[in-house]
């Protein structure tokens, strides 16, 4: 892998021992495709229906002689079996009761924790043992085991291999072309998007001072299950949650675990899911509580990163040239970009072409074509160090300083005259980012 930075080369050499990561990590195109496989799958039935809603009957006693003074029953009209609809978020974090309850049902639900003592949930794992590498505060918790979907739902083809391999990703490897959506898969990809966006906001108005990772991994299960859709992370090369939850330092893929969100903390949620074949992909990172300057700093600074390089979407635009605008939007607010991972196509595969690196002087190949569909996620830490380190789970990726770390992603689609924002907020405008406001991300 080329990224002329340091840490990178080192970066490589760790890819080929360990398991690949969710992000893409490079711009070599061989590298590229070795490190970003996903599953394509022909395509599926549709979600389950909702289930049929009852004609409820009221009897009325006859009023006439002819009647016999006999009841009779008449159609009232249809009332719906509880549990059609699956929740949402009407404003955006102000949870209601009927939301809080549909949570704590959610939390309860799925809650592997079993009869666990606070102390022993605050265990690190046992890969942990011995490990004095931490470069921050953070520490690891207890991380529940795996759950499993049910065959109702349209899987991916790793969720069941035992080692996660995503097959269909590794046999289109040989292809150089870059996806272009239109027609009915262009719809699909938009209803995979929008369902993720949903999980997400879900997702987010549950989180608070308080709460767990881990729970928040559970309503995220819930939310997939009313709707039918597959989490993207779950069993992707054995990751064991259905989202990834980086906090503090963690810079990407970290593991919803046992420990408790306290006030000053950041967390960045990580939501992929897959519906009726398609991939969507989307993260924010959201604070907890009151928190410092320098955190307001790199989460505002990796929003604006993120909008530089979207108002560069449009046909024509070189890939490659994304990573000189948010390097420099980064510089200017004295943080550093990662270069170990980066954007990628999406759609039906999880990742795939086109390359799309976060850094400056890249080598990524391809011109922006209408019906692209990709992600820009730049991962932005405080300093000037952008280097990365990787605890000993082989997924969770922290700053080499323990300096705090923020992202945001979003899924565009090129369109003939820009871009749109296939995972935008919902009253958002699609064609472009709103500008940088702190209370959209306040938790």
């Amino acid at each position: 892998i080329e990224n002329g930075e340091a840490g990178a080369a080192e970066a490589k050499k760790k890819s080929s021992k360990k398991k690949k990561k969710k992000a893409a990590s490079a711009d070599d195109d061989d590298a590229f495709l070795d490190e970003l496989l996903a599953q394509q799958k022909p395509d599926a039935p549709a979600a389950a229906a909702p289930a049929p809603a009852e004609e409820e009957e009221e009897e009325e006693e006859g009023a006439g002689e002819g009647e016999g003074g006999k009841k009779k029953k008449t159609k009232r009209g249809k009332k719906k079996k509880a549990g059609n609809v699956p929740v949402t978020v009407n404003d955006y974090y102000k949870a209601d009761e009927a939301f809080n309850k549909w949570c704590e049902a959610a939390v309860q639900k799925h809650n592997k924790w079993g009869t666990l003592k606070p102390e022993e949930l605050l265990k690190v794992p046992k890969e942990f043992y011995g490990y004095t590498g931490y470069t921050g505060d953070l520490r690891p918790h207890y991380v529940a085991k795996q759950v499993k979907f049910p065959d109702t739902i349209q899987k991916t083809d790793y969720a069941e291999d035992p080692e996660g391999i995503p097959h269909s990703e590794r046999d289109s490897r040989a292809d150089r072309t870059i996806p272009e959506l239109e027609g009915e898969e262009l719809e699909t990809m938009r209803e995979a998007c929008k369902l993720g966006r949903e999980v997400l906001d879900i997702a987010a108005t549950f989180m608070r001072v308080g709460v767990t990772t881990d729970e928040v991994d559970r309503v995220v299960q819930e939310a997939c299950l009313e709707r039918s859709i597959y989490p993207s992370p779950l069993n992707y090369y054995k990751f064991p949650k259905v989202l990834c939850t980086s906090v503090n330092e963690v810079i990407c893929h970290g593991i919803p675990d046992a420990r408790v969100l306290q006030q000053g903390d950041i967390c960045n949620l990580d939501i992929s899911i897959y519906h009726k074949g398609f991939h969507s992909d989307l993260n924010e990172t959201f604070f907890i509580g009151e928190c410092d300057e320098d955190t307001h700093r790199v989460v505002r600074t990796s929003y604006q990163c993120l909008q530089v390089a979207q108002k560069m979407i449009r046909p024509g635009t070189m890939y490659r040239d994304l990573g000189n605008a948010i390097s420099a939007e980064a510089g200017k607010a004295g943080c550093a970009v990662v270069s170990t991972y980066c954007g990628h196509g999406v759609g039906r595969l999880f990742h795939t072409r086109p390359n799309v690196p976060h850094y400056k002087k890249n080598k990524a190949v391809g011109l922006m074509k209408p019906g692209h569909v990709f992600t820009i996620e730049p991962m932005i830490n405080l300093g000037n160090d952008g280097g990365d380190k990787t605890w000993p789970d082989n997924w969770t990726s922290t700053t080499r300083n323990g300096k705090r770390s923020a992202q945001f992603e979003h899924t565009f689609l090129v369109t003939p005259t820009g871009c749109e924002v296939l995972t935008a907020r919902r009253g958002a405008p699609l064609d472009g980012m709103p500008d940088y406001d702190p209370a959209m991300f306040q938790r």
